[in-house]
């Protein structure tokens, strides 16, 4: 129960609870959800707001001189989203957004007996240990790619197993065009356990992939791998703890809102034409707080640090200077549901980054929501 709650919290965006319009269609049950919502954010430093109003880490290094005080406002998170389930039980989901600013696909798949075919949040992805955020995009060190991939998923209780579209880059400053050849030559394979008793909800993941290149001329590759491990515990009735921690190697682009802002680089190529496997971890913290009355309080804090000793030793430091080497975010916020399927909220958020040159910056924001669900 405490892991369908989560998910359930993960796909609708509220901390209250969400709901659908459904009927039947001859032998089919058709269920229509989704909802209306606007976010705004004040920035007190630097313009640091995305679609959505969600915090980037781009750019916020050397921030010092850049100017302060921006308003923003949009409600391009609003969402759609159809299920059918026929009568021998296969269901289908299609659901979209509008995020940046025209309608996105999020999810389409169909699913059978366990069997999931179709693009939906990747099996390297848990939200139990999530703290719940006004910000999208949420806070970094969270399990696992926190985004929608194409893949094959088979699911046996607790166990889950898929082959996905990988998600990696390369970075090639000695510019023999390595990076834009990036080349998949395999799915990225991955295993997951989810599971709860209790007050205790965990979940535990690997993966896999290979990232390279060919350039026609040159080419090699290398194996990246990914783990996570995620847990949520209930300590009262008013309060939770939850919590995850992520390490890659080979595999940054799992490390999810590090680099630039959502992954880092998985690998780099040497002077020789080698493919270089860059390592990195992080984690998340934070507390939920239940006030009674559609009322909750939540803080999270997380980070996340990708090791580039080895590359600037190969590379030299100038060749990675401004490439992201940790990533850190505050975030506390008020949430209200006045009456069922609306919510409203506020969010203080303090953002950080530190480049591998040593250069930092720091940036304050503040965010408010109000969403309306079907």
């Amino acid at each position: 129960m405490a892991i369908r709650a989560t998910a359930a919290v993960a796909v609708f965006g509220v901390a209250g609870q969400a709901s659908a319009v459904s009927f039947s269609a001859g032998d089919y049950d058709v269920s229509v959800y989704g909802y209306a919502r606007m976010n705004a954010s004040y920035d007190v430093d630097s313009d640091q707001a995305l679609s959505t109003r969600s915090g980037s880490f781009e750019d916020l290094a050397g921030n010092d001189n850049a100017p302060d005080g921006h308003f923003g406002a949009d409600a391009v998170q609003s969402r759609l989203g159809f299920k059918t389930v026929s009568p021998e039980g296969v269901s289908v989901t299609v659901e979209g957004d509008f995020r940046p600013g025209n309608l996105r696909l999020r999810h389409a798949f169909g699913e059978y007996n366990g069997v999931l075919m179709g693009q939906t949040w990747s099996n390297f992805n848990s939200f139990v240990g999530n703290t719940s955020t006004l910000d999208f995009d949420s806070l970094p060190g969270l399990a696992g790619l926190q985004f929608r991939v194409a893949q094959a998923r088979y699911t046996t209780g607790p166990l889950s197993f898929s082959l996905e579209q990988p998600q990696n880059s390369l970075i090639d400053p000695a510019g023999d065009d390595a990076a834009d050849d990036k080349k998949d030559g395999m799915p990225a394979i991955t295993a997951r356990f989810e599971e709860s008793q209790g007050g205790l909800s965990y979940s535990a993941a690997v993966l896999a992939h290979q990232v390279g290149y060919d350039t026609g001329a040159i080419d090699d590759d290398a194996f990246g791998f990914a783990t996570f491990v995620a847990a949520k515990m209930a300590l009262t009735d008013m309060i939770t703890l939850q919590g995850t921690l992520t390490y890659t190697d080979g595999a940054n682009s799992y490390l999810y809102r590090s680099g630039e802002n959502f992954g880092a680089a998985s690998a780099y190529v040497d002077g020789s034409g080698s493919v270089e496997t860059l390592s990195g971890y992080g984690g998340s913290i934070g507390a939920g707080i239940n006030l009674g009355g559609g009322r909750s309080i939540n803080i999270g804090y997380g980070y996340v640090e990708v090791d580039w000793d080895d590359a600037v030793s190969d590379l030299g430091a100038a060749a990675v200077a401004d490439q992201s080497e940790s990533n850190q975010a505050i975030m506390a916020n008020y949430q209200w549901t006045p009456v069922k399927n609306v919510m409203m909220g506020v969010e203080y958020q303090f953002l950080k980054r530190e480049n591998v040159d040593g250069t930092d910056g720091d940036a304050s924001r503040i965010l408010f929501a109000a969403q309306y669900n079907f």
